[in-house]
């Protein structure tokens, strides 16, 4: 089978990581699953906790996980190359996740195209000091348990966008990419989604009579 080039940019403007990643993909579609093995690889850790935060629940995040490296080996013919592979994949796995929690008919609320009013003009929001030093009184461990409680608790439609952004490090582009939301419909989900935590986490502490503190 002939190998499929991609409409990319010049070269030069292409980086070596970018271009390995294409050459897997030109194998994958070979029909190289040693290829498409390597592909996957390092983003299974990210696509799973992605899957678990939308889904809340492990078995249904294994599925998704699976589900989507197999729709994404099956259909990819249909990745043009003009964003990076793993924005891509992003997208089928949020799709497969989206599809769970509907089957399950538990959260009404799980279209990423629903239109939000986000309130950004308008929200008045009270947020407390925050301490600066939260490990005064808290170890790591408890506030990654404390946070991670926290951002299970958003709407998928925010703790996605937040998920992608926020924890995974993507640009406010590529996560309207992976998402096919618009720019400005992702940074008004990331508002949110960061009001709502500070909220919670200010609330929390609270109860614990504790100070909050400048944690984010």
């Amino acid at each position: 089978m002939a190998t499929e080039s991609f409409s990319l940019a010049p070269a030069e403007e292409i980086s070596e990581e970018a271009r390995a990643e294409l050459e897997l993909v030109s194998r994958a579609r070979s029909g190289d699953a040693t290829a498409f093995g390597a592909l996957i690889r390092p983003y299974e850790a990210r696509i799973f906790r992605l899957a678990m935060s939308i889904t809340q629940n492990r078995e249904d995040a294994e599925d998704v996980l699976q589900e989507a490296f197999l729709k994404a080996f099956e259909h990819l013919e249909q990745f043009q190359g003009n964003s990076k592979f793993y924005t891509w994949i992003v997208r089928i796995a949020v799709n497969q996740a989206l599809m769970k929690l509907r089957k399950r008919k538990s959260d009404r609320s799980v279209s990423l195209d629903e239109q939000i009013d986000t309130g950004e003009d308008t929200v008045i929001r009270e947020i407390a000091a925050w301490d600066p030093d939260p490990e005064q009184r808290f170890s790591q461990e408890e506030m990654h348990s404390i946070l991670t409680e926290a951002i299970d608790e958003l709407a998928p439609i925010y703790r996605t966008v937040f998920t992608l952004r926020d924890v995974d490090g993507l640009s406010t582009e590529e996560t309207a990419d992976a998402l096919e939301l618009s720019v400005p419909a992702v940074k008004s989900r990331l508002l949110r989604a960061r009001l709502q935590l500070r909220d919670k986490l200010t609330r929390f502490f609270k109860r614990k009579g504790d100070n909050a503190f400048a944690y984010m």
